[in-house]
């Protein structure tokens, strides 16, 4: 088929690679604009947009696809369908309209649960035993369109939004492969109207660790928001982001560390905590991190 590709982040570059491979022809890939970054603040193209380049694509960043410019633009590459992962602006019912076969989306979550945009993290938060992809009619709507294909997996119980991304991105590449391969055999079913949550975008507020929550709510914020922006406390004057996590079925005093393997006491419950980041340094084991920063049973880190 003759593709319009519209991705932005890393999650986006399987998709697009899986489509190279199966032989689609892609006639345009569109991403985010280069953004500055790192010290210099140099421009730096997106994820997609560099792999796009290193397979010979073409690429196009429009600030907006709202301007009849734009939309004629996209409209005049007279594609069969658009495939859109992760792209990060919305579309017009122009552009929705001008494939062939509108516009699919890819969405790491089981539909209609978890619409918007942080479908993963908010699983692993509310602590859902499964999640998966869907691949999506797209309208009007904040992923409000018809399911074409949907693959679940289950969400491992020390499995962190890193992780189950990385996974979820590939299963979202075969799902896409799959549905264009038998594109006109699928039937759209639309969502049901119970059952619906959102996603919303994650607040640095969220971040904060209280001690005092229950255990279980802790493992699940620290694992959701690893690595970005990553779950913390201050201690000693300094932040540490916690990255990674396990729930152990111990009790004490809320903050205190219950053994020298870094498990510490929560409201109900404790968690053992497995990686670690130090502001300004790499992140570390718990073993690695204990090194440097001497803590042992019974002390606390309130």
């Amino acid at each position: 088929m003759r593709v319009v590709f519209m991705g932005t982040p890393d999650f986006s570059v399987p998709v697009l690679e899986a489509l190279v491979a199966a032989g689609h022809e892609i006639a345009a890939v569109y991403c985010q604009p280069p953004r500055p970054a790192g010290r210099g603040k140099k421009l730096r193209p997106t994820p997609v947009h560099a792999r796009a380049k290193a397979l010979g694509l073409e690429v196009r960043h429009p600030e907006s696809l709202k301007t009849p410019e734009s939309q004629a633009d996209l409209a005049a590459l007279n594609a069969d369908v658009a495939v859109v992962v992760a792209y990060g602006l919305l579309l017009p019912q122009a552009i929705l309209d001008a494939p062939k076969h509108g516009c699919l989306n890819i969405h790491a979550s089981l539909l209609p649960r978890w619409r918007g945009a942080a479908p993963i993290h908010r699983a692993i938060m509310a602590g859902d035993a499964e999640t998966g992809v869907c691949i999506m009619q797209m309208e009007a709507g904040l992923d409000t369109g018809p399911v074409l294909l949907r693959e679940a997996t289950p969400i491992g119980s020390e499995e962190t939004t890193a992780q189950l991304h990385d996974r979820l991105s590939q299963m979202g590449a075969e799902a896409i492969v799959a549905a264009l391969a038998k594109l006109s055999d699928l039937t759209p079913e639309p969502q049901p109207d119970q059952g619906v949550t959102y996603a919303h975008k994650i607040d640095k507020a969220e971040a904060r660790v209280d001690w005092a929550e229950d255990a279980k709510d802790i493992d699940r914020k620290i694992r959701g928001l690893s690595p970005f922006p990553g779950a913390f406390i201050e201690y000693d004057g300094q932040r540490i982001k916690l990255l990674a996590s396990r729930f152990v079925a111990l009790n004490g005093a809320a903050g205190t560390l219950l053994d020298d393997a870094f498990t510490v006491a929560c409201g109900t419950g404790a968690v053992q905590l497995t990686r670690l980041q130090r502001a300004g340094k790499s992140a570390q084991t718990a073993e690695e991190f204990l090194r440097g920063v001497p803590l042992t049973k019974g002390m606390s880190l309130l």
